[in-house]
């Protein structure tokens, strides 16, 4: 009887030792995750900075590929909202 109390007596301890890294770990996520995205903004508020004082554009946005055959339909063909089908 005693080993199965000091069995479980020894497994709750494990149990809140655990549990209390877990919070600590989560609360350390937090902050880096915070950190993180605070350095991203500053990243690019410098970015845009330097590009001012450089006198350098910003970079041009991607080029969107032609529209194909399945963008555009035939002339007449428009969009139909389902609401309009159930009348």
């Amino acid at each position: 009887m005693i080993l199965l109390w000091s069995t479980v007596c020894a497994s709750l301890i494990v149990g809140l030792v655990a549990w209390r890294q877990a919070r600590l770990t989560a609360k350390r996520l937090t902050q880096l995750s915070e950190m993180h995205w605070e350095l991203r903004y500053q990243h690019g508020e410098l970015r845009m900075r330097l590009q001012r004082l450089t006198g350098e554009g910003p970079p041009p946005p991607p080029e969107t590929p032609a529209a194909g055959p399945i963008a555009a339909g035939p002339i007449g063909e428009s969009f139909v909202p389902l609401s309009s089908l159930k009348r």
